[in-house]
């Protein structure tokens, strides 16, 4: 199989603040994909940098009294004992704000400034006459417009959730001063991305091939990029220029102007790869030239506009050396017990508090990876299935496996294997028939999948224990014979779990390859076994188990103003969150509730319904080979974004209601209390497993 040269990044994360769980989440995702690719034998640049420019962290470094390069480099400081906590491997972890990334944005921006994609034009903006300065949006502050709200943002209003343009506040002021503000006239620079070849070219990137013969997005990212381009291909120019003061990468000849953090940001991909391959000796420009390299980026689903159109088109249009990607790849947020994380109601979850509890970093590597897909949906936290998770799947399933058979063999054999025993064993050819559709899952990110497989051929494995009894053939001075036989095969499933679950656990992967004496653990080494020359040293404690103690302490401690205390148990209802009680409704009988039909669906699509405030309209795919459209009236509860790729229950059997916007098939069920304004309204989400078609009983 012909090697693979991969070039693959992580989205950088923003260099005003400490890694959040979500950031580790994406890292950890990625980090398995590497560590997988590197058991193949293929190259893998790993790298990732801090995204350090922007009016933000200028106005976070004057609060403070440092110089911007002072405040990040503070904060660059700090990654490593997350990525090192968590086990995570960038090859190089760098900054935009380097001279590598200086040169490279100013050479794609003359680039395509000489293809005439770029032009300019004078547009109106606040100014801040105290601070001198332009303002973006979530510096400006204002009365709504719309209902009347004071101490609104410039863009939106959380009161009634109106969208508006700064312009429109009304008695609009600095939330940096707190003065008047001006409105002024500056000439900006903007990428024509409306231009008709950028439009042609994206129409035809968003539904290409990679390399590896797979679609280049996932399915949901495609059809959001369709809606984007529509049917006109009516894409908006991109401001990219921003007026000084500013934190940023001056543009070529035009003093007093910046580049927007948005364009040099995913620069900074190839600014941290030259960085590395200016360490390494790798020569970049061939490296970004080869037709066998490929570029594949992990992102978050919150930036998939900016990595599916403007960054490809810039590639594109930048040409030689710079190459688009072959695979953009998003994924969902993390929630905490199916809902958003918030430190009010206790929900935070801080991975630095889960590092300095001493909390196993493979706890949450498996967790993670046993939640993820390739598809674009959340991953959820739960507290109870965290513990039972980590306690069944890794010390009941697989720890236990090592730790049951290892001792004998030491004690009683010298550490040596029945190599004959492992070779006629029908268990060992069951596992090793599993590893190619294994291998095929963490190739398709289909981490749960893969992990899944996993613990049943460790389920199968414990079952053979349990039929063979060891520790009774232990006992019998002539079943020594069976007992090293079953010993060995055990021993011998061990190193190929091992094996499976190495991109996942890579510490206890090292620590087996120790005490099996085997070697490195490739995928190449999946036909060899335990063989005459394996001498097993003795058994060391591999890994803790997880207890409630340590979960209760993680968000005591990730919301220290909380005053509730998460626990992990299913918490009564009591009056902590008061609600407007409904009254139960009067009794129904059993054949009542039968003509009902209530059925899983998965959100395919939302958007936002225009010239309404309350209704989003929603593709639902019911199982039916089509998909419903639904209008619901929960606009003010969740973003679009938010729900796509949820699993919601449906009414299924309701008449279609015909409405201004079109047609009604269906109704989403949600809960909220019996208020005119409801404080929230959650809509209904199944367990993990379910699947689109089923009906609820």
């Amino acid at each position: 199989m012909t090697k693979r040269t991969i070039f693959l990044t992580t989205a950088l994360p923003y260099a005003n603040g400490n890694f959040h769980i979500g950031h580790i989440m994406e890292y950890i995702q990625a980090d398995i994909w590497v560590r997988h690719q590197r058991m193949c034998g293929n190259t893998v640049h790993f790298v990732g940098a801090d995204d350090a420019h922007g009016a933000p962290i200028m106005i976070s470094a004057q609060k403070l009294g440092v110089t911007p390069e002072e405040f990040i480099a503070k904060i660059q400081d700090g990654r490593k004992q997350y990525l090192d906590g968590f086990l995570i491997k960038f090859d190089n972890w760098h900054s935009t704000n380097s001279p590598e990334n200086t040169e490279l944005s100013q050479e794609i921006y003359k680039k395509l400034k000489k293809a005439g994609l770029i032009y300019t034009k004078d547009i109106e903006q606040f100014y801040d006459p105290v601070r001198q300065m332009f303002l973006a949006d979530r510096f400006i502050k204002g009365t709504c417009p719309k209902c009347g709200a004071v101490d609104q943002y410039g863009d939106s209003c959380e009161k009634c959730g109106a969208v508006y343009q700064p312009t429109e506040l009304i008695n609009p002021y600095s939330a940096l001063s707190g003065s008047k503000l001006e409105l002024r006239t500056s000439e900006h620079y903007f990428f024509k991305l409306s231009d008709p070849s950028c439009v042609q070219f994206l129409r035809e990137w968003t539904k290409g091939t990679a390399k590896d013969g797979t679609k280049r997005l996932q399915a949901q990212i495609t059809a959001k990029t369709e809606e984007w381009l529509g049917k006109d291909g009516d894409l908006a120019d991109w401001d990219i220029s921003r007026d000084g003061p500013y934190f940023g990468i001056e543009i070529p000849d035009a003093p007093g102007k910046y580049f927007y953090v948005w364009l040099d940001a995913p620069i900074g991909y190839l600014a941290t790869l030259k960085s590395y391959c200016q360490k390494e000796g790798i020569d970049f420009q061939a490296l970004l030239e080869s037709p066998d390299t490929e570029q594949i980026h992990f992102i978050g689903k919150d930036i998939v506009y900016f990595h599916t159109l403007f960054w490809p088109a810039m590639l594109h249009f930048a040409g030689q050396p710079f190459r688009t990607p072959e695979h953009v790849w998003a994924h969902g947020f993390v929630t905490v017990d199916g809902a958003k994380m918030s430190k009010s109601r206790g929900t935070g979850l801080n991975p630095l508090v889960y590092l300095d509890l001493n909390m196993d970093p493979e706890w949450l590597r498996y967790y993670i990876a046993f939640k993820l897909n390739s598809k674009v949906e959340d991953v959820d936290f739960n507290r109870n299935d965290f513990i039972a998770r980590i306690n069944s799947d890794l010390i009941g399933k697989y720890i236990n496996i090592g730790s049951r058979c290892a001792g004998f063999l030491v004690k009683r054999f010298d550490g040596k294997v029945d190599t004959s025993a492992i070779a006629s064993s029908a268990l060992i050819a069951d596992i090793k028939q599993a590893a190619p559709s294994i291998l095929e899952s963490y190739e398709t990110r289909e981490y749960s999948r893969a992990l899944r497989k996993v613990m049943e051929l460790a389920d199968q494995t414990n079952e053979f224990v349990d039929q063979n009894k060891p520790w009774e053939l232990a006992k019998k001075e002539d079943k020594q014979d069976d007992l090293f036989r079953v010993c060995s095969i055990t021993m011998e499933a061990f190193r190929l779990l091992s094996l499976y679950l190495k991109p996942v656990l890579p510490r206890t992967a090292s620590a087996v390859e120790e005490l099996l004496g085997c070697g490195e653990l490739t995928w190449e080494t999946i036909e060899n076994s335990l063989n005459e020359s394996t001498v097993l040293k003795p058994f060391k404690h591999l890994m803790q188990r997880a207890t409630e103690d340590q979960l209760v302490k993680l968000f005591e401690l990730s919301n220290p103003n909380n005053t509730q205390t998460p626990k992990t148990e299913e918490a009564p209802v009591s009056s902590q969150e008061e609600i407007e009680f409904e009254e139960i409704a009067p009794t129904i009988s059993f054949d009542e509730f039968t003509k009902v039909d209530l059925r899983i669906g998965r959100i395919v699509k939302c958007t936002k319904v225009e010239k309404s405030k309350k209704l989003l309209q929603l593709s639902v795919d019911l199982g039916e080979g089509r998909l419903r459209n639904i209008f619901s009236g929960i606009a003010m509860y969740y973003k679009p974004e938010d729900l796509e790729g949820k699993l919601t229950v449906v009414v299924a059997n309701l008449a279609p209601r015909k409405m201004t916007f079109g047609v009604s098939e269906g109704m989403l069920l949600s809960a909220s209390d019996a208020s005119d304004k409801p404080a929230g309204l959650y809509i209904l989400e199944p367990v993990e497993g379910a699947k689109p078609g089923m009906r609820l009983h």
